[in-house]
């Protein structure tokens, strides 16, 4: 059933939903919620919902603060949590809106749909996102951190004990019609993974956001924590968010074309290229936490070298092989997100990074065929190959300098972005970490 707002009332009444959220994001991607009761549904379809924008951070200065968030009714769902109290509670996610009712710059939500209508109306293309979700469950919300397994990749109970909280999670997605395509324990101890099915990339974006909350929320339901923390744990693998994405034109993949070597398109060839030549620029983005760069080095399964490749997952990009001959199964894999940054931005500027390699028909490198990681520094210096940034310092740097990154995000984003990453920086920087005091509070 196609949302409209009629159905959406006759909704309410069947299943006597009392509240209805309506969530947006800041620019940091963390969800933002205001409640209306189902009596305020009406008005607030019609009119939106006034708040401050001056209290969300990356928002208004305090003499533009006044906002209108206007429910998205397409994306209108029951959600699985409170529905054991008599009463359901629904969601819907909101454009953000000028007091003009023009749409507001700095809402990370516009921003991604502002980029695929380019990419559609320019280009013609249609563009659709999968996402692996590694996250971490630990026995609560304490430090240290109490791993709640010792399990490794694809154990099955009694080892792998979270199994179950994975399962309840799916069920709560697909009540809401997002799809999963499977779950399983990851490599690293407490770790685990819920891939969702690829979908249109706004959509994939909202998925996320629900996802993570309802992982948070059913940790907490049966007594543990779920962090999406990049590295919380020193020694282990950290969590990414694997982003599988392809273009489709007229219900037709361009990344596959069946007269090239291992069925990889031109286009598609194209779009890596862009990914390959903008990542540094867009990984303020992709990776926005000072603990981002912490799972970022090499030996942990998370990319660092600019490369790409059909098999090995050391490489930056990746062009997965398990169905070659499907065109639709056709899709570049970038691995270097993590799950604690902005979809919606996140999206945004991948998706800009790839369109640029096609219209100025970038040219990839050859796909690596070693594992990357095992080349010495010379080797890979005569190759030609180039490294991710080091730390948010380095992203900081490389963005600023992004002529990509400041038309893609805006003015109004791509200032107050970096402004509030080089404060995390300077912050973090002042700290006084346990490895300093264990190391030299004795000897020095």
């Amino acid at each position: 059933m196609v949302n409209s707002k009629e159905n959406i009332l006759k909704k309410v009444k069947e299943h006597k939903i009392k509240f209805i959220h309506l969530w947006f994001t800041d620019i940091l991607g963390f969800l933002k919620s205001v409640a209306i009761t189902s009596g305020e549904l009406i008005r607030a379809i019609d009119e939106g919902i006034g708040f401050d924008g001056s209290s969300i951070e990356g928002f208004a200065r305090i003499d533009e603060s006044d906002m209108i968030a206007v429910p998205d009714i397409s994306t209108f769902q029951i959600l699985p949590i409170g529905m054991n109290e008599g009463y359901s509670i629904a969601r819907m996610f909101c454009d953000i809106m000028k007091s003009d009712k023009t749409p507001y710059q700095g809402d990370p939500r516009w921003i991604l749909k502002k980029i695929t209508k380019e990419v559609s109306d320019q280009m013609k293309f249609t563009s659709y996102m999968g996402a692996e979700l590694e996250y971490f469950y630990f026995k609560n919300s304490t430090l240290p951190p109490q791993l709640l397994d010792r399990g490794s990749y694809f154990d099955l109970t009694p080892t792998d004990v979270a199994s179950d909280l994975r399962n309840k999670t799916i069920q709560a997605l697909e009540s809401m019609e997002i799809s999963a395509e499977c779950s399983h324990h990851e490599v690293a101890s407490s770790q685990h993974e819920i891939d969702l099915k690829f979908t249109n990339t706004l959509s994939m974006a909202d998925n996320i956001m629900t996802s993570k909350l309802l992982i948070k929320e059913i940790a907490l339901k049966h007594g543990a924590y779920a962090t999406f923390m990049p590295k919380p744990i020193y020694g282990e693998n950290g969590s990414g968010m694997h982003t599988h994405q392809s273009l489709f034109r007229e219900n037709k993949n361009v990344f596959f074309d069946s007269k090239e070597k291992n069925h990889i398109s031109k286009t598609a060839k194209q779009y890596i290229a862009g990914l390959l030549r903008h990542s540094p620029e867009i990984t303020v983005v992709t990776n926005q936490w000072v603990n981002s760069y912490k799972r970022l080095v090499p030996g942990y399964e998370a990319p660092v070298y600019l490369t790409w490749a059909l098999k090995n997952r050391s490489d930056l990009i990746r062009v997965p092989e398990y169905q070659p001959h499907d065109e639709k199964a056709m899709r570049i894999e970038f691995r270097s997100p993590d799950p604690a940054c902005n979809p919606y931005l996140t999206f945004a500027v991948m998706l800009a990074a790839g369109a640029e390699g096609i219209k100025n028909a970038y040219e990839p490198p050859p796909p690596t065929q070693q594992n990357v990681y095992q080349m010495t520094e010379e080797e890979r210096k005569h190759t030609g190959i180039d490294m991710l940034p080091g730390s948010l310092y380095e992203a900081i740097k490389i963005a600023e300098k992004s002529n990509l990154l400041r038309k893609t995000l805006g003015e109004h984003i791509f200032t107050k972005l970096l402004e509030n990453r080089k404060i995390e920086w300077n912050n973090y920087t002042r700290q006084v970490s346990s490895y300093e005091l264990e190391k030299f509070f004795a000897v020095l």
